[in-house]
């Protein structure tokens, strides 16, 4: 059987015989690492390149705290969250988003259009109505002949103040699901503008668009969707077990405290993944790396709550220790309580993705 992600992370951050750090061994590690956090190959869009949109940057904060450990996992909405910037670059209010990296498996739970408005450029007399506002309806576009009722399909409506300058939302789920069923029905959307009488207004009300505005402002799809992979046991990080720490201060001391592992018991110990060394510094925006933590130490009798033993482990200990069984090992130290961790990376689209993955952080150990 394959190692567990905590071995693999030893084997490939930790030192130890020639054998373990072997190219074939190391490739083997990362190629199973990349399956934990659902991907067949690491992607190759440089962070270099451009900004993350901000409204992902701020989400990461808000969802995350330090490296990128799940604070608080109800403010993200299923597991994944995509963005996507237009593609169609145009002046006119037709807007176009590849959506073909978003798996048909994967749930879709809601998408958003997110446009800046710009203020509206009016005349001498419209600008003495301070409180003058504007209909700003999205249509998927269904056909190339938008001019006719079948050509598009109304998504979302909203009232806006003509004055204000500001990113506006719009609610595009129904569109987006079609697209991610049949990638030849996304012709795009569009947007029209109207007085409240149902006068279009052409010009006096503008977005920003990928042509001719800064990256921080360019029209984008914010995608929430749900992979259905989980892990066994996920806790946040405002749960605060008990926990005993012991950091390991050089490699010179790891051999040392690796026997008195041994007597002081099943402890946490720190296991820092540094993104970089392993290669994967180029793709992932944040964290830089994460302490996945490991548990080591021996389960012997008699187990105190400080090990935080189940029930079977204390017995199995005994039965050890009184040899009343032959061949019944010790009870295992192992993680007990799981957090899960976020990434914030590029795909090979150049698409910015915000992921959660369970079960990342031993948060304690326990005698099992």
């Amino acid at each position: 059987m394959f190692p567990s992600v905590g071995a693999l992370l030893l084997l490939l951050l930790c030192p130890g015989p020639s054998h373990g750090r072997s190219p074939q061994i190391r490739s083997e590690a990362l190629k199973r690492l990349l399956e934990v956090f659902g991907m067949e190959d690491a992607p190759q869009s440089p962070v270099a390149t451009r900004q993350p949109p901000q409204y992902m940057l701020d989400l990461y904060h808000t969802v995350t705290g330090a490296d990128g450990v799940t604070k608080q996992p109800e403010l993200l909405l299923g597991n994944t969250v995509r963005s996507f910037l237009d593609r169609a670059r145009n002046q006119r209010l037709e807007f176009f988003f590849n959506l073909s990296s978003v798996a048909k498996s994967e749930t879709i739970l809601a998408a958003e259009l997110h446009l800046f408005k710009l203020r509206g450029r009016l005349s001498q007399d419209l600008r003495q109505h301070r409180h003058l506002f504007c209909q700003v309806s999205v249509y998927q576009i269904l056909d190339n002949n938008t001019s006719k009722a079948e050509g598009k399909r109304l998504l979302s409506t909203r009232i806006l103040p003509v004055h204000d300058n500001t990113w506006e939302v719009f609610t595009i789920t129904n569109a987006v699901y079609d697209w991610t069923q049949n990638k030849e029905s996304n012709k795009g959307l569009l947007v029209i503008v109207q007085t409240l009488a149902g006068h279009k207004l052409h010009n006096y009300i503008r977005f920003a668009t990928g042509r001719d505005h800064h990256s921080s402002k360019h029209p984008m799809v914010v995608l929430f969707t749900d992979d259905e992979r989980r892990g066994t046991a996920t806790f946040t990080s405002r749960e605060t077990p008990f926990i005993r720490e012991v950091t390991l201060h050089d490699k010179a001391s790891q051999s040392r405290n690796t026997r008195s592992a041994n007597l002081l018991g099943c402890l946490r110990y720190p296991l820092y993944v540094d993104f970089e060394e392993i290669g994967w510094s180029g793709w992932i925006i944040s964290p830089r790396g994460y302490n996945a933590y490991h548990c080591k130490g021996a389960c012997v009798f008699p187990l105190g709550q400080n090990m935080r033993p189940t029930n079977h482990a204390t017995v199995q200990s005994i039965i050890n220790a009184l040899k009343l069984t032959k061949g019944v090992a010790t009870p295992c130290c192992i993680p007990d309580k799981l957090f899960s961790i976020n990434l914030l990376y590029f795909d090979d689209d150049e698409n910015v993705v915000l992921k959660q993955y369970d079960d990342m952080v031993a948060g304690s150990c326990g005698c099992r």
